[in-house]
């Protein structure tokens, strides 16, 4: 039987499977059976935060070992296998960022890296384990994250100008939640109409679906095949089925999760939605999903300066978007 678990959870007798092609790790196979702590400490170097590893063929003293550090609750990984869970609602959000953010003394420069940083371990966490509770209690968080973005402009430019150029499914996350909240607070900062705690949420679980989607295809380093595309585009609506799920599906995480990848000139997915179809929300964070997209690094590109990503944008695939909002999101970088 096949289980994820964190590369921190390794140990020698595991037999472990890496989610990488053989170009981007230095052993010889991609399925192996680990014999010494070297090889422990290679895995994690080539920045792997999950593996499979292969119960059956793995020594059963490991086994028993990982056995001891697992949570009694399953969840399903994407192809519906069970996976014990890693983090509960207790120990998912770092205690550090509730210091972080309640601290009114802390130096902005200081607490928006503290509050970035933390947040990036608390949807890493979640999309580890994406139980009900989980969801529930990151909403919370996000909240909360969302009111300092509000009212501390200072840290919030600062967070603005820290966010990482790497394309973790999390980072990634973190990245648009941020930014597509400064861009709602710049649109309807004098507004009572919208609701930006449940807006945030959206923002930040945008790709909560990905969780759903076979890691091989998440991190595979270049071009995805038609097949693999397809199986790609069935994270919105995955999203959409896990909030529900989880009973924490609000008007605006469903119009968000649903139609941030559709454009305005109806070449996105899931449904090709057009102009005044796509709800002004998910807009708002196609916008910010497209744009980290092209500042992020991947195997197979470098990361754009956020100028250059602009000047994209604006000259090559602004039928893609809304030009009332893309015009204000400009401004947020001058």
């Amino acid at each position: 039987m096949r289980k994820k678990i964190l590369t921190e959870q390794l140990i020698v007798g595991m037999f472990v499977e890496l989610p990488l092609s053989w170009t981007e790790h230095p052993f010889l196979k991609n399925r192996f059976l680990i014999k010494n702590q070297d090889q422990i400490k290679k895995i994690r170097a080539c920045g792997v935060k999950q593996v499979m590893i292969d119960t059956e063929l793995g020594d059963p003293k490991a086994l028993t070992a990982d056995q001891d550090n697992a949570s009694s609750e399953i969840v399903l990984d994407p192809k519906g296998q069970e996976i014990p869970a890693i983090w509960n609602p207790e120990t998912l959000v770092p205690d550090a960022l509730f210091e972080a953010m309640s601290d009114a003394k802390m130096a902005s420069e200081l607490k928006a890296k503290a509050v970035y940083d933390h947040s990036k371990t608390m949807i890493e966490r979640l999309l580890e384990t994406p139980t009900a509770e989980n969801i529930v209690t990151s909403k919370k968080v996000i909240a909360s994250i969302t009111d300092l973005v509000l009212t501390d402009d200072q840290t919030a430019s600062n967070m603005l100008r820290i966010t990482s150029h790497d394309f973790y499914t999390y980072t990634h996350s973190v990245n648009v939640g941020i930014t597509s909240i400064m861009l709602s607070k710049a649109l309807f900062k004098n507004s009572d109409a919208h609701n930006l705690h449940e807006m945030g949420a959206g923002f930040f679980l945008h790709d909560l679906g990905k969780v759903m989607v076979d890691a091989d295809v998440i991190n595979k380093p270049g071009k995805l095949t038609d097949a693999e595309m397809a199986h790609m585009r069935i994270h919105p609506f995955q999203g959409f089925k896990i909030l529900k799920h989880a009973n924490a599906l609000s008007d605006e995480c469903r119009c968000i999760v649903m139609q941030h990848h559709e454009y305005d000139d109806g070449s996105g997915y899931p449904k090709h939605l057009k102009g005044k179809e796509i709800h002004r929300y998910a807009k708002i964070c196609c916008i910010a999903d497209v744009f980290d997209a092209l500042t992020s690094e991947r195997s197979y590109k470098k990361a754009m300066k956020p100028f250059d990503a602009l000047k994209l944008m604006q000259q090559q695939m602004s039928a893609h978007f809304d030009k009332e909002l893309f015009a204000e999101f400009v401004l947020l970088f001058k």
